[in-house]
C-alpha cells in the first residue's frame, strides 16, 4: 500500500512493487500518447532565437478525445487565433507534459520497494501534473462527469470498466496524498 511521510519540505512516496509498476506503464503509456501523431519538426535550427521562436507546430485539434483533454484550444470562439496560439506552443506544452511523466518514471524505475521515493519542491510540481495529466487521460477515455460519482461507485466487480474507475480513483488518492503532505 502506498504510503507517504513528510519531513520538513520533502515527502517520502514509499510504494508496494505492483503499485509502482501500475503507475510506470500508466506513465509510459502517457507519453507514448503525448508523442504519438506528432509531426517532426520542420527543420532542426541551431539558432537560438530561431529555437525559442518555434512555431512549427500544429494548427488543428487533435483527434484524439484525450489529447483533446490535455491540449484543449486556448480560444474556443475564435478558430484563427486557437491555430495560432496552437501552433506556437502545443509542442512545448507536450514536452512539458512528457517530462514530466518522465520525471516520474525516473524516480519510480531508481527507487526500490524500500527505501521509498524522495520529492522535494519541482519534483513534487512535476509528480502533480503528471498524476493530474493520467486522472484527465483515464477520466476522459470512461468518459467522467463532474457529479457521476455515484454511478461510478456502484458499478459491478465485474463491470470491464470497473478497474479502470479503480485506477483513477487510486490516482486521485495519490494526488490528494501529495498535495496535503506538501503542506
Amino acid at each position: 500500500m502506498t504510503r507517504f511521510r513528510k519531513r520538513k519540505k520533502t515527502v517520502i512516496i514509499t510504494f508496494a512493487e505492483h503499485e509502482a509498476d501500475i503507475l510506470a506503464n500508466l506513465l509510459r503509456n502517457l507519453v507514448e500518447l503525448l508523442y504519438d501523431g506528432m509531426p517532426p519538426r520542420a527543420t532542426e535550427s541551431s539558432d537560438p532565437l530561431a529555437a525559442l521562436l518555434d512555431n512549427d507546430g500544429p494548427t488543428s485539434p487533435p483527434e484524439d478525445v484525450v489529447l483533446q483533454r490535455l491540449l484543449p484550444d486556448a480560444y474556443s470562439s475564435d478558430d484563427n487565433a486557437s491555430a495560432e496560439f496552437r501552433r506556437f506552443t502545443e509542442r512545448g506544452l507536450r514536452d512539458t507534459k512528457a517530462g514530466d511523466a518522465k520525471r516520474v518514471l525516473a524516480a519510480l524505475e531508481s527507487s526500490t520497494a524500500d527505501e521509498g521515493i524522495t520529492l522535494e519542491g519541482d519534483d513534487q510540481l512535476s509528480w502533480l501534473r503528471a498524476l493530474n495529466d493520467l486522472r484527465l487521460a483515464i477520466g476522459t477515455r470512461l468518459d467522467i462527469k463532474e457529479d457521476d460519482y455515484a454511478v461510478w461507485e456502484k458499478l459491478p466487480e465485474d463491470d470491464p470498466r470497473r478497474l479502470t474507475y479503480d485506477l483513477y480513483d487510486w490516482l486521485g488518492y495519490l494526488q490528494s496524498a501529495l498535495l496535503h503532505n506538501m503542506r
